[in-house]
C-alpha cells in the first residue's frame, strides 16, 4: 500500500513550499524548515544532486507515492521514445487517485487514495479500488450513488483552492467526469513550479 506517514504540513516546511496550495499551510506564515536548526540564517549551497533530489521529492510527495512505486512509474515512462518528462507527468496525472483529487471529491491526495481503496469510485461503470489504475482518454469516472450526497464530498467540492483542469469534462453536476486527453506538463494546474527534467537527470544516475 502506498502511503505517506509524514504529516503533510511538515512536508511543506521541509521543502520550503506550499506544495498543495492550501491556505492553511504553515509555509504561508512560517517559511522555515522543521526541527531545531530550521530557523538558521545560514544558507548552504545546494549541489546539483540536491536540486534534483528536491524536485523528485516534490512530485513524489505531491502524488502521495512511496519511492518504489514512483520509480516504477518513471522506469515505465523512460522506455517511451517520446519526451520522457512529458510522458512521466502524463502517467502521474492519469492515475485514478490523481483524478479523484483533481475533481475535488477529496480535500487531499491522501483522502483521494482512501476513497478509491474504499471502493467509492466507478470507472466506466465498474467499481475500481486501485489507486494506480491508469485512465485513458475517453474514460468516465464517477462517484458511487451511495456517497454522492455525502457532506464531506460536497464540502470538498466547494473548496476554492483548486479548479477543474481543462482536460476534464464534468458530467452529472460534477459527480462524474470524462478524461478528454492525457495532459502535457504546461496543462497541469500545479500550485508550484515543477521541473520533471531534473527528475530525469536524477534517475539517469541510478537506472
Amino acid at each position: 500500500m502506498s502511503r505517506v506517514t509524514v504529516p503533510k504540513y511538515k512536508i511543506d516546511r521541509r521543502l520550503g513550499i506550499n506544495l498543495w496550495g492550501r491556505p492553511k499551510s504553515p509555509v504561508n506564515t512560517r517559511p522555515t524548515k522543521p526541527g531545531q536548526h530550521g530557523k538558521s540564517t545560514k544558507r548552504k549551497r545546494t549541489s546539483n544532486f540536491g536540486v534534483q533530489l528536491s524536485e523528485k521529492q516534490k512530485l513524489q510527495f505531491y502524488y502521495g507515492m512511496k519511492e518504489k512505486q514512483f520509480r516504477i512509474f518513471f522506469t515505465k515512462a523512460s522506455r517511451s521514445k517520446e519526451n520522457v518528462a512529458q510522458v512521466f507527468i502524463g502517467m502521474l496525472e492519469s492515475r485514478l487517485d490523481a483524478f479523484v483529487y483533481r475533481m475535488k471529491w477529496a480535500p487531499t491526495i491522501f483522502a483521494a487514495k482512501q476513497m478509491v481503496k474504499h471502493k467509492h469510485i466507478v470507472v466506466n461503470g465498474n467499481v475500481t479500488s486501485v489507486c494506480s489504475y491508469l485512465l485513458k482518454a475517453g474514460d468516465v469516472v464517477s462517484l458511487r450513488d451511495t456517497i454522492k450526497d455525502h457532506a464531506k464530498i460536497k464540502e470538498s467540492m466547494d473548496l476554492a483552492e483548486r479548479t477543474l483542469p481543462t482536460y476534464y469534462e464534468a458530467l452529472d453536476e460534477g459527480c462524474a467526469a470524462r478524461l478528454i486527453k492525457v495532459p502535457t506538463l504546461d496543462e497541469v494546474p500545479y500550485p508550484v513550479k515543477v521541473n520533471p527534467h531534473l527528475i530525469v537527470e536524477y534517475y539517469s544516475r541510478k537506472i
